[in-house]
């Protein structure tokens, strides 16, 4: 998704929100993750607000008021996803799906997951919906290497073990990630 991004090129508009358009962004982010109410103070304190930026291809972004740092993403009117940064910070905002070592370089390079990554030795997996969004682990790595959403449920994925798995959204060192803040 990311892949080809470029900051300056891809933004459209950067607009603050009003308090109210921000309280219902809140309560569409909290109820799609429940752990982040508990740090929304913490992520975006009371007098900065946020911004809302938007992109081309339909791709929208909440960013900090007063850092300019990304938090949250969406795609058309679709779901919202955290950036990696996010979750670097804040790791149980989403559930965890870790690959084996073999498939880290794939994702890297922009790749979706797939089944056998998921299921062989070294990997491990949580126990989520089809269309739920998780962060990719890696074998041996502390951090997330990418966000994605999962094609089938985690029972699905083991009884099939083929195919994709997860969608890759988003992913280390893509346009995204090297996103400078916005202001």
């Amino acid at each position: 998704m990311f892949k080809k991004f470029v900051d300056k090129e891809n933004v459209g508009s950067v607009n603050q929100l009003k308090s109210s358009a921000q309280r219902g962004m809140k309560a569409k982010i909290t109820e799609q993750f429940p752990h982040v109410d508990a740090i929304w103070d913490e992520v975006v304190p009371k007098k900065s607000g946020l911004k809302l930026v938007k992109c081309q291809d339909h791709v929208e972004m909440i960013a900090n008021g007063d850092t300019g740092e990304i938090l949250f993403f969406k795609m058309r009117d679709d779901i919202f996803y955290p950036t990696l940064k996010l979750l670097h910070k804040y790791p149980f905002i989403c559930p965890h799906q870790q690959v084996d070592r073999g498939a880290i370089k794939f994702i890297l390079s922009g790749a979706h997951i797939m089944c056998p990554g998921l299921t062989s030795p070294g990997a491990r997996m949580s126990q989520v919906n089809s269309g739920q969004v998780v962060a990719v682990m890696a074998e041996g790595k502390e951090h997330a290497v990418a966000v994605g959403l999962m094609k089938m449920s985690s029972d699905e994925l083991r009884t099939k073990n083929k195919g994709i798995g997860v969608d890759n959204i988003h992913y280390l060192n893509d346009g995204l990630w090297l996103m400078k803040p916005v202001r």
